[in-house]
């Protein structure tokens, strides 16, 4: 975790409000990104976290939501008011995301590398084997064995962790300012998460972008965040330097939320149960 300030704003969520059937799913959030940060946002599944996500490109079904109120600011620029023309210039080269299942976000008729070589030659001029060199060169980067013989393989030939860090490559391709980052360790094990979170820590440094990594795992969050929104049905309850937010969080759900930690409580004990009913 980086403590220090980075007071450059580069993504700034104003007063968002989402509904669906005519009832906020959204309500009123407020988030801010800063150069070259990790910030959390972190909540119980159900909450909103990802529909946030995926609201900060349009990428939310429009026929079952709308967002009904609001401003996302990225580098100055309110992303809502653009077309879709726009915002495919921007997607995957200004800001990129990682989902959490990449069985569902790779096509299984390609082989990875022409997956990645496609993001390339969309957004950037270069020839198909200078962008075959890129991707050579992202897919080393991130720790896939053999690049050279790994560009040729489909998804399926791929384990869990690999096509994670495949989609890792894939999103880091033209050196996005914002990586939103949504669970994307979930379906992988402890050693494995560890990894892949190192990996993105490491490219974040590296290609001196921003994080939002969108996780229910606060252990993560501990380990990784300069600072943390903490969100409950569609709000956000408390937000504040990570460090601060784990020696005095000020919500009472957030106070139970760390209580749910494993780390928190004794082998072999359960762990506490969430209530229900929280003042917003």
């Amino acid at each position: 975790m980086n403590s220090k300030k980075i007071n450059k704003e580069i993504l700034n969520i104003e007063n968002l409000s989402i509904e669906a059937n005519k009832k906020n799913i959204i309500s009123n959030i407020n988030i801010k990104i800063n150069s070259q940060e990790i910030v959390g946002l972190v909540g119980e599944s159900g909450c909103g976290k990802s529909v946030t996500a995926l609201s900060i490109l349009k990428l939310t079904d429009e026929n079952a939501m709308q967002i009904s109120s609001g401003k996302i600011i990225f580098l100055k620029n309110n992303l809502l008011l653009k077309d879709e023309k726009d915002l495919t210039k921007i997607r995957g080269k200004e800001i990129s995301m990682i989902f959490q299942e990449p069985m569902t976000s790779l096509n299984p008729v390609f082989t990875i590398g022409d997956q990645i070589n496609e993001v390339i030659l969309i957004h950037e001029n270069l020839s198909k084997s200078s962008a075959t060199n890129k991707t050579i060169e992202l897919l080393d980067k991130v720790g896939i064995p053999n690049p050279n013989v790994s560009f040729k393989k489909y998804p399926h030939q791929l384990s869990g962790g690999q096509r994670q860090r495949v989609m890792i490559a894939m999103a880091l391709a033209c050196g996005p300012r914002l990586l939103i980052a949504d669970e994307p360790t979930t379906a992988l094990d402890v050693i494995v998460q560890s990894q892949i979170l190192k990996i993105i820590k490491r490219l974040k440094e590296e290609f001196q972008m921003s994080v939002l990594l969108i996780t229910h795992d606060l252990g993560l969050v501990q380990d990784f965040c300069d600072r943390v929104y903490v969100m409950y049905d569609g709000r956000i309850l408390e937000n504040a330097d990570c460090n601060e937010l784990f020696q005095k969080p000020t919500h009472q759900y957030t106070k139970d939320l760390l209580k749910t930690r494993p780390a928190a409580n004794p082998p072999g004990k359960p762990l506490p149960v969430i209530k229900r009913d929280y003042p917003l």
